[in-house]
């Protein structure tokens, strides 16, 4: 990792990232990036990804020094994570969370696999964020992420008629997405 590069954590959704997802092109290509390896992505459980991002930011990083970059089930684990799981120091050390394609577990194609999501936590995220929307994602509507960024206080993009904003989307490296996730790049690294 470079001065210039941030500690980026990866957090995918359901069933991890595949090879064309964009997290894992922006983790095959930035020294910086980790992606957290969650105890089960067929049968996700809210609290024990919440301890998995816990853990990880809890083993080093100084206030305000990694960045989030989350993709559907991930997002709804940093907004529970913020809400009722992370300590205040580990809560300090990320400056920013990029929050892509938030699923709603209310929602006809919600994962059944999935526990304790639900209900989603509405409070003010304690940290700068961006949640990124497609029009047409079968996983939650436009609707439902503009709530959502409202509540959190995180700014609200709109990609269009993109899917589940994943690799069957056609973003390939997804350059506007990087752009948006570096805008929250801590000062220290800038």
């Amino acid at each position: 990792m470079t001065m210039s590069e941030p500690r980026v954590l990866v957090l995918p959704g359901y069933m991890n990232s595949g090879p064309g997802h964009w997290q894992t092109r922006w983790e095959a290509a930035h020294m910086g990036f980790e992606r957290l390896q969650m105890p089960d992505w067929m049968q996700p459980d809210c609290d024990a990804w919440c301890a998995v991002l816990e853990a990880a930011l809890a083993q080093d990083g100084n206030a305000g020094s990694v960045l989030l970059a989350a993709h559907s089930l991930g997002c709804l684990t940093v907004a529970h994570w913020a809400a009722r799981h992370a300590s205040a120091a580990t809560r300090a050390k990320v400056a920013g969370a990029l929050l892509v394609a938030l699923p709603d577990p209310r929602g006809p194609e919600f994962p059944r696999a999935a526990r304790g999501f639900d209900p989603v936590p509405l409070a003010a995220l304690p940290f700068a964020s961006i949640v990124v929307a497609s029009t047409d994602d079968p996983y939650g509507g436009v609707a439902f992420s503009q709530q959502c960024a409202q509540a959190w206080g995180s700014r609200w993009m709109d990609v269009g008629a993109r899917g589940h904003i994943n690799a069957e989307s056609g973003l390939a490296d997804w350059p506007q997405g990087f752009d948006w996730l570096m805008s929250m790049k801590p000062a220290a690294v800038a």
